[in-house]
């Protein structure tokens, strides 16, 4: 009899373990826009548009608060005071740049989790102010080379070549580095922050998304052309060569790639009147982020989602209109010699009769930084999480 319900509890073992479907692991890599700058407190404004209301839906739970994911973890470094600091726990708001605000990681988790009943892991690996070229240029791209007006420039500075490219060479792929070195400390230890993981369930490497490409975008010295035709060819080269030697380095040869493509600012076609002076520049760097998605070795496993679809264009219009109210209001305080406090309420009286009450509200609770930061923005961060991670969604079925 003892050794019949030895049997039996041997076999019930087994069987629970077999019902356990596999953790799957997804990596967020990228600069400062998937650390993610956009306050907690911006995301009542997603509710103020038809469109989006279903995503704050999704992103609140039933006390009004942040949703907690009960079957979503992270692992995030990047966000603290130490480049290699981690923050985990189940996935809620908080794991953006602070712990007041949230990146492309919420959505991103929410809309993974409606997918798959298994449970999800998510290694977040971001830092501020970082490119592709240099900090987290991958091995096969070989070494950083300093072009011709580049080494022109060091010269005519005084500079020694030999001394910058070694500089150079010693900044080039740390944080390449550092990321894979973290994403293989987690994965030898799921249970550190998959409290409930069982080693009989093993773990999946899901899928890789990265965001974005701004520090690339302004880098005049590394794309000297980059206002013209093929101005930013080494920016898709380098990350072929990135998303080849991701896979290789964590042993995931056909591992789902999503490329989230720079859009601050919206669709360069709809660029108005003072962003003309920007919009080639915008264009080629936006053309060359997607491009890898189209080499024939990447077919079907790698794809580009595009950010400016997420941009908010009735924020950026009342930004607009108010910009231009302060402008006059500025005006009038220099023409009239007004004080101080004269002049922000003549401010004061101008938005309120030039703003509409709607437009007011928007920019009070919709807007937490910089543009460059898409606005600091939920409602824009949140929609390029749930791209990227619909994006990935199709690529896994085809995988």
């Amino acid at each position: 009899m003892k050794l019949l319900i030895t049997l039996v509890a041997l076999l019930c073992s087994h069987s629970i373990a077999a019902d356990k479907k596999p953790l799957q692991i997804y990596i967020l890599a990228g600069q400062s826009n998937m650390q993610g700058h956009a306050k907690i407190s911006t995301m009542e404004v997603i509710g103020m548009d038809p469109a989006t209301k279903p995503m704050l839906a999704e992103m609140l739970g039933a006390d009004g608060k942040p949703k907690v994911c009960e079957r979503v973890w992270i692992s995030s470094i990047g966000c603290g005071k130490d480049p290699q600091e981690e923050q985990t726990g189940k996935l809620t708001a908080g794991f953006g740049a602070t712990t007041e605000k949230i990146g492309p990681e919420f959505t991103f988790g929410l809309y993974t989790q409606k997918t798959t009943d298994a449970p999800i892991l998510l290694i977040k690996t971001s830092w501020g102010g970082k490119s592709l070229n240099t900090d987290f240029r991958s091995p096969s791209a070989g070494p950083y080379v300093f072009n011709e007006t580049q080494v022109a420039g060091f010269a005519k500075q005084g500079k020694d070549v030999a001394e910058m490219n070694a500089a150079k060479e010693k900044e080039t792929g740390v944080y390449y580095r550092i990321m894979i070195e973290h994403v293989k400390k987690v994965l030898a230890d799921p249970k550190r922050v998959v409290p409930g993981y069982d080693a009989a369930q093993g773990y999946e490497l899901a899928g890789f998304a990265w965001f974005q490409g701004w520090n690339d975008m302004v880098d005049q010295g590394t794309y000297p052309n980059r206002d013209k035709a093929g101005g930013y060819d080494a920016y898709s080269t380098a990350m072929a060569h990135f998303i080849r030697d991701v896979r290789k380095d964590l042993n995931a040869p056909k591992m789902p790639f999503v490329i989230g493509v720079i859009g601050v600012g919206g669709p360069t076609a709809e660029y108005g009147p003072d962003q003309q002076r920007y919009k080639t520049t915008h264009q080629n760097i936006r053309d060359a982020m997607a491009a890898p998605a189209q080499l024939p070795e990447f077919k079907g496993n790698v794809a580009a989602i595009l950010a400016e679809k997420y941009w908010d264009k009735e924020l950026t219009a009342a930004k607009a209109k108010d910009g231009d109210i302060r402008q006059k209001a500025k005006k009038l305080a220099a023409e009239s010699k007004l004080t101080p406090a004269d002049e922000k309420a003549a401010l004061e009286k101008m938005r309120a009769e030039g703003l509409s009450e709607r437009e007011r509200t928007l920019l009070e609770k919709g807007i937490s930084n910089a543009e460059f930061h898409y606005l600091g923005s939920a409602k824009i961060l949140g929609g390029v999480g749930k791209g990227l991670a619909e994006a990935m969604a199709e690529l896994k079925k085809t995988k």
